[in-house]
């Protein structure tokens, strides 16, 4: 059963509604079986340019066949996000029926602009997918042909012939009754010419009056298999439609896996050996507690007055630790169910749907960390810090949306998404996301303790000394940031590969590794430079902390620059506009997360050196 996209399903009405259309929308989708003879529908999706995997257009926007009615399948969330719109198409295919014959499927009269039209998709080699039991097929709209001395220039180069396909070869494979692969072959096909001027008939088209009759054909043909239903998606993995360019790539995780182990060693050996020295000479001597100390030393022990002094903007610091817990939790679920096999990978918009459906259960992780912590540094507006909390993604999330999906709807793309999923996810954050934000809030604030500081605070803040260079904040998050990004620069390149590209990522183990490798980077790399500020009597470690490792949101979005000039074809307003727009959303949710893993590393490292000197 799938809910459809304009109403919601007999038994999805009532307050229950939302939820039941946001778990059917996760989990729909189930094995068809049919019989000999069952007509089989071929759903025709949509067109675009092969290099712009994000700029689509509906399939009827070309002039092709069309039945004189169109018929839209409902669709699930992620399809809709992924700028999917199926529609019914006049293919009539029969289960294990094969036509050996080519069918006609319509004859069109073409106008000179509809000519134009076909030209020009053609020449931004337009690709198009159909839709077949959930198996996506993908061909070309034409074929185009350079011939001469110049290079090829979009709507200038005379020297171009364009051709298009008007004969379509089906090759379905089935094992029993489920169909386990499909593709169309143009071979021992020849393009129908369509030259500038329309020139003399030739195959399939009839010229007069400035226009062009083109008759579409078909044939089918049936194929057994042994794959069965349940390993289909393999045949599917193996098809080169789109280049491969993933591989496995077991040796490059390796060697940054074997530099990061000896990172993390020379870093936790090192503050180790210093520590060691550091409480021999500090309790040289020492019987009482922190408010003991001798003054007249220096380091990290001489700000125990000052080093759990409550920092500016509590408020914004809660929130990111709050919504930084939220990306964790979120990320570490989606791949875990992928590793466990919760929901096919290879299904349209399937992580799309997962996120979607986390992202608003996980809300109550963000009002808890962020209300509960806020509760314990004396923070007494937590009704602002809640509404904080709740809008610190979700506000900028919005914008870039308002913008990206702006520009589809004004170029006519199918990623704009429609006004019914529009309010479905906007009644997922109004009536689940902010809510749940509020409980966690609300329970963190009843549930939150005292901050249990191992020393007591001064009410008058210490002078803090000059600082070298090395020790300014722009340097610590250039090397808070950079060591973690170079953890995952060789996988990063894949993870763009798969969402900007055509590509399905299946190695989910290698990024479960590389995501607690960046993980286990960032919080030693935390420490490591929290130390040094300290030992520098700089106790302003708070904000530090997070913006140290933070950074690496930074390097990533710069690494996304780099990709797009240099790593991919893509072009025009409105590919760019999305990967720039969900490029700064990506390095804001790894400076979120990876902010909130440095400072809770921090701080557990403060407590322990100071709890340390107070116990000897």
């Amino acid at each position: 059963m799938r809910c459809g996209t304009g109403h919601l399903p007999g038994g999805c009405q009532g307050t229950m509604g939302l939820h039941c259309v946001l778990i059917l929308w996760l989990f729909s989708g189930w094995a068809v079986g049919f019989k000999q003879g069952d007509n089989v529908t071929l759903y025709v999706n949509k067109v675009g340019p092969y290099h712009n995997p994000q700029e689509t257009y509906h399939y009827y926007t070309l002039p092709v066949c069309r039945p004189e009615k169109v018929h839209h399948k409902s669709l699930s969330l992620g399809e809709v996000l992924d700028g999917d719109r199926m529609a019914e198409s006049l293919y009539h295919i029969q289960f294990k029926e094969n036509t050996e014959k080519k069918k006609t499927l319509c004859k069109l009269t073409l106008s000179e602009k509809q000519v134009d039209q076909l030209r020009e998709a053609i020449e931004e080699l337009y690709y198009f997918e159909f839709v077949l039991d959930d198996i996506p097929i993908w061909g070309f709209v034409g074929y185009i042909e350079e011939s001469g001395f110049l290079p090829h220039s979009h709507k200038v180069n005379f020297c171009a012939l364009w051709g298009l396909w008007t004969h379509l070869d089906f090759n379905i494979e089935y094992n029993g009754d489920s169909i386990i692969f499909a593709n169309v072959s143009v071979k021992d096909v020849k393009p129908v010419p369509l030259e500038e001027g329309a020139g003399a008939a030739v195959g399939g088209v009839g010229v007069g009056g400035g226009s062009l009759t083109v008759t579409h054909t078909y044939s089918v043909h049936w194929f057994e298999s042994s794959l069965t239903h349940s390993r289909r998606a393999e045949r599917l993995r193996d098809y080169s439609f789109f280049p491969k360019t993933l591989e496995i790539h077991w040796l490059s995780i390796i060697n940054s896996l074997v530099l990061v182990v000896l990172l993390l060693g020379f870093v936790i050996i090192i503050l180790m050996r210093v520590l060691k020295n550091d409480f021999a000479r500090y309790n040289v001597e020492e019987e009482g507690g922190c408010d003991d100390l001798d003054q007249g030393d220096n380091g990290w022990k001489i700000i125990h007055t000052e080093v759990f002094r409550f920092p500016p903007y509590k408020s914004l610091l809660c929130a990111i630790l709050g919504v930084g817990a939220q990306f964790l939790t979120l990320a570490t679920a989606i791949i875990v169910m992928a590793l466990l096999g919760t929901f096919n990978v290879h299904r349209h918009g399937a992580i799309n749907s997962a996120a979607i459906v986390l992202y608003a259960l996980t809300s109550c992780v963000s009002g808890y960390i962020s209300c509960s912590f806020y509760t314990q540094i004396n923070g007494q507006r937590w009704v602002w810090n809640i509404i904080l909390t709740s809008s610190l993604f979700s506000a900028p999330l919005f914008l870039t949306w308002s913008v990206v999906n702006s520009i589809h709807w004004w170029s006519g793309s199918t990623q704009a998404l429609p006004a019914t999923t529009v309010l479905l996810l906007l009644g997922a954050w109004v009536l689940v996301g902010f809510p749940l934000t509020v409980i966690g809030g609300i329970m963190g604030k009843n549930r939150a303790g005292s901050f249990q500081a191992p020393c007591r605070t001064r009410n008058i803040p210490r002078q803090i000394p000059t600082q070298p260079w090395y020790k300014h904040t722009i340097v610590h998050m250039a090397i808070g940031g950079f060591l973690p990004f170079s953890a995952i620069s060789v996988e990063l390149y894949y993870i763009f590969a798969t969402v900007w590209g055509r590509e399905h990522y299946t190695l989910y183990g290698i990024l479960l590794c590389v995501f607690a490798i960046l993980l286990s980077v960032g919080a030693c790399i935390s420490v490591a430079l929290t130390y040094f500020l300290l030992s520098g009597e700089d106790y302003r470690w708070w904000w530090r902390s997070v913006l140290s490792t933070g950074s690496t949101g930074l390097f990533i979005f710069v690494y996304s620059v780099f990709y797009y000039r240099n790593r991919s074809s893509m072009s025009g307003l409105v590919q760019s506009t999305e990967f720039f727009g969900y490029s700064l959303l990506t390095a804001l949710v790894f400076s979120l997360m990876l902010g909130s893993v440095s400072f809770w590393a921090s701080l557990a490292f403060i407590r322990y050196i100071y709890r340390s000197l107070k116990m000897d």
